[in-house]
């Protein structure tokens, strides 16, 4: 179905290829996970699959990349468009319409499908991808997993016999991302579809792929073999492998059913154990620094955030949870004044933040939205961290330093265009970080983001917390809320529904509960280091060695 002979990748003013001789073959009705750290290439890749590596974004391409018999180099996309279906990392960037129902529409319409074929289609995939209360909806006023929804239904109407996507299940909820990896293994198995997706959120598709990819960067060859083989030596895996190489576990489990399997004796080893409780990091006083009291905002007709009252104070990280749709972005747009009370208010250091301008909503709060190429506006990196110094009224070279601890491989020269999902994402987050704002707003922080670099961001909010600085997390990432965050608030349909330290609300909820969380049940373990840090004093105790055998 998908060949690759030969193929390298060169971008202009590049010496060294981005991805070099390429031999692989892809077969019908298989699907495959690409994995790599941030900006290794993984999104060229699937960009050579559909034409637009060389013929949109530029650079050389050698060697042959065919589709189901058509060579790439020959073919541009829009000649591909029947057969290769692409969402992309940014889903509205491919919008078109402006409503759910005619974007679904569109691409049958740019093929000159019949009306009654166009119909039926709209109804099977709005039922297939739970869209149908949506379909008259604006694009506009999606929440940013609805939207992700919506680009993967919109290509899927056109039934391609190749479907490629570039983190599909970066912003949706646990629940909404089961439901999309459901639909996919049905396009699989059932219809026999190629299904290629890059994923950094290796926990919750690593169970489900026939084989993993491996893009190592820096022009090296790929590692490719199945799931089993590649998490056997992978440096980057999901917690239950994680879990699996530490209790020696052969075969290594992928999913939780098989962790669970296997891990009675190591429950029993920690029965009597308490873990460790995530708690306020600051020694100095709490101070409240954002305040909501019967906080109600509405977009029209619809309500986004119902009665919210709750006080967030310095040196507390806390993960703000729910599903798509729930209200997360509004309550954080709120609370930098972009959104205004429909009834209620909300303060920002004791003053409501539509008042709060310049420099002194800069050392106030600072906001790093789900889109963060929204806060990037200069022509190179260099330009946007001098900005930002400038903006923020810091010595030059501040926010070049930051950036330089979190992605240090980002160059200065480069535009921010040009970087990865992920990079934009630290980029934005180090502009917003400059003014040392005491009150910091994440929505999304870990979409594009790999699990070493998420070990960076992670080290840096713990960081931040024990300086005082309160941090919220508007996030599906259940593991980052699992290692950081010290208190979670669930939201449901505008309303606050859970508030309590991670482990109270985490561990009793199925939807928001860790792996780890989920593998040691009833007992409260959140995380790897956590089971680690324990177990090792209990197995020198013993004179026994961490292993296989010690464990099962």
């Amino acid at each position: 179905m998908i060949i690759f002979e030969n193929v390298s990748v060169t971008y202009d003013g590049e010496s060294v290829p981005i991805l070099r001789d390429i031999n692989l073959e892809l077969v019908e009705g298989e699907m495959v996970l690409v994995v790599g750290r941030t900006g290794c290439g993984k999104t060229t890749f699937l960009q050579t699959m559909n034409g637009l590596v060389p013929h949109f974004t530029g650079g050389t391409l050698s060697g042959r990349v065919t589709i189901d018999g058509r060579d790439t180099r020959i073919h541009p996309p829009r000649e591909l468009a029947d057969l290769v279906g692409v969402v992309p990392q940014d889903p509205v960037s491919g919008f078109v319409a402006d409503t759910v129902e005619e974007e679904l529409a569109f691409g049958m319409e740019c093929l000159g499908l019949a009306p009654e074929v166009m119909r039926r289609r709209v109804e099977e995939t709005l039922d297939l991808l739970g869209l149908n209360d949506l379909r008259y909806r604006p694009l506009a006023t999606l929440s940013g997993g609805q939207q992700q929804r919506v680009a993967i239904g919109a290509v899927l109407t056109s039934h391609p016999k190749v479907l490629v996507l570039d983190e599909p299940t970066s912003a949706l909820d646990p629940g909404a991302a089961e439901e999309i990896l459901a639909a996919l293994q049905r396009l699989v198995h059932d219809l026999g579809i190629t299904i290629v997706l890059a994923e950094h959120r290796l926990e919750r598709v690593v169970q489900y792929v026939d084989r993993v990819i491996v893009v190592p960067g820096n022009a090296e060859p790929l590692v490719i073999g199945t799931p089993q083989e590649i998490m056997r030596t992978a440096p980057i895996a999901p917690p239950v492998v994680e879990l699996g190489r530490v209790a020696g576990w052969n075969p290594l489990p992928l999913s939780v059913r098989d962790a669970r399997r296997v891990a009675g004796p190591l429950r029993k080893l920690l029965i009597d154990q308490i873990p460790p409780v995530r708690t306020v990091a600051s020694t100095e006083p709490a101070e409240v620094l954002a305040e909501a009291t019967n906080l109600t905002v509405r977009y029209g007709q619809h309500t986004a955030l119902r009665n919210v009252s709750l006080s967030i104070r310095s040196g507390e990280v806390i993960a703000l949870m729910g599903r798509n749709g729930a209200g997360k972005s509004t309550l954080l747009n709120a609370m930098v004044g972009l959104r205004t009370p429909s009834s209620g208010s909300i303060t920002t250091h004791h003053k409501d933040p539509r008042s709060l301008k310049g420099s002194e909503l800069l050392k106030s709060v600072g906001l790093v939205p789900q889109s963060p190429g929204d806060l990037l506006e200069a022509t190179t990196v260099g330009d946007e961290c001098k900005a930002a110094d400038r903006d923020a009224q810091v010595e030059a070279g501040t926010t070049r330093t930051l950036l330089d601890l979190l992605a240090p491989e980002i160059d200065d020269h480069t535009h921010p265009r040009d970087l990865s999902e992920g990079q934009r994402l630290l980029l934005a987050l180090v502009i917003v970080l400059a003014a040392r704002p005491p009150l910091l707003l994440l929505d999304e922080p870990t979409r594009g983001l790999d699990y070493p670099t998420k070990i960076r961001l992670v080290d840096a909010l713990r960081n931040l917390a024990q300086e005082g600085h309160a941090i919220i997390l508007a996030t599906h990432d259940v593991e980052l809320a699992a290692e950081v965050s010290t208190r979670v608030i669930v939201i449901a349909e505008g309303e606050v529904v859970a508030d309590g330290l991670t482990a109270d609300v985490v561990v009793s909820s199925p939807m928001f509960a860790p792996q780890i969380a989920k593998v040691m049940a009833p007992y409260p373990w959140l995380t790897v280091t956590d089971v680690v840090n324990t177990i090792g004093p209990l197995i020198l105790r013993s004179h026994a060695p961490i292993s296989g055998d010690a464990l099962t």
